[in-house]
């Protein structure tokens, strides 16, 4: 019994140094993809309007400096909840070329129906 529970923690330690090194080894094939900041705050995003490249991953980095917003980009099922000072990541890969509107999904004030963006996506 008590070599069966050893063998089960080494296996456990042995799987999660794994997990970090593919996590790691994934971290650098990134390391040249675009990764775009937007910044939400009382009722816009910056920048409003942004253009990827079809078939290349990015990275969306995503924060709030005022309040709770939300982000959602409903073409490529992308959603995010913004909290202030909480920079949250969307990685995704456009396969779509066109241009696709983002808003604010969380109700913000008086200004909120006018919180939208433009992603477009380019050949």
């Amino acid at each position: 019994m008590k070599s069966i529970i050893v063998f089960l923690i080494a296996a456990c330690v042995g799987y999660h140094h794994q997990e970090a090194v593919l996590q790691s080894s994934a971290h650098e094939m990134r390391g040249d993809e675009p990764i775009i900041r937007i910044s939400a705050s009382t009722f816009e995003f910056t920048p409003s309007e942004i253009t990827v490249k079809k078939g290349v991953p990015v990275t969306l980095e995503l924060i709030s400096q005022d309040r709770h917003h939300g982000f959602d980009l409903s073409k490529f099922h992308l959603r995010a909840d913004l909290k202030p000072g909480v920079v949250e990541k969307i990685r995704f890969v456009p396969d779509t070329t066109g241009t696709f509107g983002f808003f604010c999904d969380v109700f913000c004030g008086g200004g909120h129906e006018e919180m939208s963006g433009i992603l477009k996506v380019i050949d």
